[in-house]
């Protein structure tokens, strides 16, 4: 789950990470009205949940309360990368003598999270690593013990000479590890972290990304969740129980079972189609999981076929049938749909299906190609 800045932020000041003082509003009206009770430059920032606002025109400086104005005008319903901006945040301006870059990412393989820290600051992290990598000094650390002080000096004298800025920046890494533990976070950085021509150090952005696993113990992030910026077909998965990521083809799958469902999307792939989507209905034997998943997957303009790939273990074939035929008399699919249903129950749930005359196949590949083909594509 991702959080807006402002809300990052927040998470930051309660943990004691200097931020500059700011506020949200949906209105251009009180954005004035935010501007002027601060009486100082300010930057104006769309609140949107994906990168590149910067690029796209969504941050500004604004030197008066007249100015900030203009630009919330400008930047409310601005379009940033198919987000609609529905806030934008009024924050106090800092004077900038020097841009760093600070994160925290857990790296799955040695299951620990790693910072990252660069003196190449306000510019994307991705990019630096890509033309300058020496550029980025990396740290994992033990979650058992947790980042030591001395950790957190070395990693600041990888940015700064100044005694007082490393103290500074090593009591701000400090604490960002707390955010990171916290929260349960599968990502949080800085960009940048700025020293002021007074020499003091101050997060002047915060993205902070959430693993959703860990929200059923932090209600109060829980609650930061912006549903309507979020994709509807994922917003609706996630109410069915059902995982769902969507992707850029023409093939939507229905599988139960991530293994299964990753085999099926490398098969697709590899028979010259492209998944729409990953769905996994899991073990459940639910019929109604089965008719949100085509529900989900229906909302797509993009699918030109359905192919549903079930293995009956836990889950019975007959149920996953009748859970089709539902679908079928409820949403009337306007795409051709083609099903593999082995294993439990897999005789009745043939038989069930029989009255909604669906293309069938027997092995894996088969039934694959048949989708393909279906979809108007070469298998």
């Amino acid at each position: 789950m991702k959080v807006h800045e402002y809300q990052a932020r927040q998470l930051f000041a309660d943990h004691g990470i200097p931020v500059p003082e700011g506020e949200t509003t949906d209105s251009y009206t009180e954005a004035f009205e935010i501007a002027e009770r601060f009486n100082k430059p300010v930057m104006v920032k769309a609140q949107v949940l994906v990168g590149g606002r910067g690029k796209a025109g969504g941050v500004k400086y604004a030197e008066n309360a007249e100015a900030a104005r203009v630009l919330a005008t400008n930047i409310l319903g601005m379009d940033i990368k198919g987000e609609t901006v529905r806030q934008v945040l009024i924050s106090v301006a800092a004077d900038i003598l020097s841009e760093s870059y600070v994160g925290i990412i857990l790296d799955r393989v040695t299951q620990r999270p790693v910072f990252m820290v660069s003196s190449a600051g306000g510019v994307d992290i991705e990019e630096v690593a890509a033309k300058t990598p020496e550029k980025i000094h990396k740290l994992a650390v033990d979650p058992v013990v947790g980042l030591k002080p001395f950790q957190a000096r070395n990693l600041a004298y990888k940015l700064f000479r100044d005694i007082g800025q490393v103290r500074q920046t090593a009591d701000i890494l400090m604490k960002l590890y707390d955010v990171f533990w916290n929260v349960d976070a599968s990502l949080v950085e800085i960009n940048p972290l700025i020293t002021t021509p007074g020499g003091d150090v101050v997060a002047i952005d915060a993205k902070l990304n959430i693993d959703d696993n860990a929200l059923f113990r932090r209600p109060r992030i829980a609650e930061m969740r912006d549903v309507e910026a979020e994709d509807p077909a994922e917003v609706k998965a996630r109410e069915a129980d059902l995982s769902f990521v969507k992707l850029d083809g023409s093939i939507g799958c229905i599988v139960n079972g991530a293994g299964l469902a990753m085999t099926t999307m490398d098969l697709v792939k590899r028979y010259g189609g492209d998944p729409a989507n990953f769905l996994d209905i899991g073990g459940s034997s639910n019929p109604q999981k089965v008719v949100a998943a085509m529900d989900i997957i229906l909302s797509d303009p993009n699918v030109r076929s359905i192919l549903i790939n079930i293995f009956g273990g836990i889950t019975r074939c007959d149920d996953v049938a009748n859970g089709i035929v539902e679908a079928f008399s409820q949403l009337k699919p306007s795409v051709p749909v083609v099903v593999r249903l082995t294993g439990t129950n897999e005789k009745q749930a043939r038989k069930i299906l029989s009255s909604v005359d669906l293309p069938s196949a027997d092995t894996l590949d088969k039934v694959v190609k048949k989708a393909i083909e279906l979809a108007g594509e070469t298998a």
